[in-house]
């Protein structure tokens, strides 16, 4: 049995620390002095005398595993899926050499997104922290209970040969009953009920239930927005509930295609200039990308997308956005706030 640096260390302390306490003053004091010796024992340090060398190979090769026709990582002398506990009682040792294959790991998982999905990896720039929400989803669908069956109210019995022709009756029924229904309506073979999610019942309450649980307990000093169609409706509303806290944490919106009405949804003044200053719509529009678009509502600026498909703006619109923000980005960091004319934003894709 093998028996670490640490237990051979420690066990004889601990048992004469349980003598000493049962002495008198001048044990109460070597135990103190004991106490104080163990404070100063740094055991990471301790640990790392008995491990070998943090040096672990770059390949999976490297580390003796490989994926097989399943896409299972197997050890390839022994065929064994992965073995955290490599060397016993290392546990430090093995944890550094475990994120060290899960590097290599990852960069596996991205070669074959863009080898075999033909997907493209693109590093998102300045630093950005991303949350997607997801508005659409307010509640589940479930099977609708069935009604319990009352007994008779009188106690009575009824003959079994009456309860049964009842019963044959009543199947009868509820075979042509449900023949209808599937007839009506193919497709809902069985009566559903739809249960709300607790405080994102709707895209409005999901987007206030994010701010309140994740955005506003963020440390990021600068939040951007990208809200698409309703997404921007679910913003305003987010302001109208949190105008201050928005505004406190919240640099620059990009709205794409957005269907918000500040006039309908009874947005305030103050909201209004806000907007006006730190948001912009990316419309659908057959204009060449950042041309200015005219608006009837006083909130903000108006520029094409670049596209007249609506499910195609934010994509057409990203180069602009990213744009934007940064610039947004740059001016509150020197207590200016950005330019938002019909026009400033206007990109060559050349400067890309």
């Amino acid at each position: 049995m093998s028996i670490s640096l640490s237990s051979l260390i420690f066990l004889p302390i601990w048992i004469n620390m349980a003598q000493i306490q049962q002495g008198g003053p001048d044990e109460r004091e070597k135990t103190t002095a004991l106490k104080d010796l163990l404070s100063r024992i740094d055991l990471d340090e301790l640990m790392k005398k008995d491990e070998p060398p943090l040096d672990f190979p770059d390949t999976l090769e490297g580390f003796e595993y490989a994926f097989n026709e399943k896409g299972q990582l197997r050890h390839i002398k022994t065929g064994e899926p992965f073995v955290f506990n490599y060397r016993e009682d290392l546990h430090r040792w093995n944890q550094k050499r475990y994120e060290a294959l899960g590097e290599i790991i990852t960069k596996y998982v991205y070669e074959l997104l863009e080898k075999d999905c033909n997907l493209q990896r693109i590093s998102i720039p300045e630093g950005y922290g991303v949350i997607v929400l997801n508005p659409n989803e307010n509640y589940i669908e479930v099977e609708k209970p069935k009604p319990h069956k009352q007994s008779s109210s009188d106690g009575t019995e009824e003959p079994a040969e009456k309860r049964e022709r009842k019963d044959k009756v009543s199947r009868e029924t509820k075979k042509r009953r449900d023949f209808y229904e599937k007839y009506r309506n193919p497709q809902k073979e069985k009566e559903m009920m739809q249960l709300f999610i607790r405080e994102n019942g709707s895209p409005e309450e999901h987007a206030v239930y994010v701010w309140d649980h994740f955005i506003a307990q963020s440390a990021a000093e600068s939040v951007f927005f990208v809200a698409h169609s309703y997404g921007g409706l679910a913003f305003v509303e987010l302001m109208i509930q949190r105008e201050a806290d928005v505004k406190s944490k919240v640099t620059a919106v990009a709205l794409t295609d957005s269907v918000h009405n500040v006039w309908h949804q009874e947005a305030g003044k103050t909201i209004r200039e806000w907007m006006r200053e730190n948001c912009c719509n990316w419309v659908s529009s057959s204009e060449p990308l950042d041309t200015s678009v005219e608006s009837m509502l006083p909130d903000c600026p108006r520029v094409s997308a670049g596209t007249d498909r609506h499910e195609l703006t934010s994509w057409k619109s990203f180069p602009s956005i990213f744009k934007f923000f940064a610039e947004a980005s740059e001016a509150r960091s020197s207590s200016q706030k950005p330019t938002l004319t019909r026009r400033s934003h206007r990109i060559k894709h050349e400067e890309l």
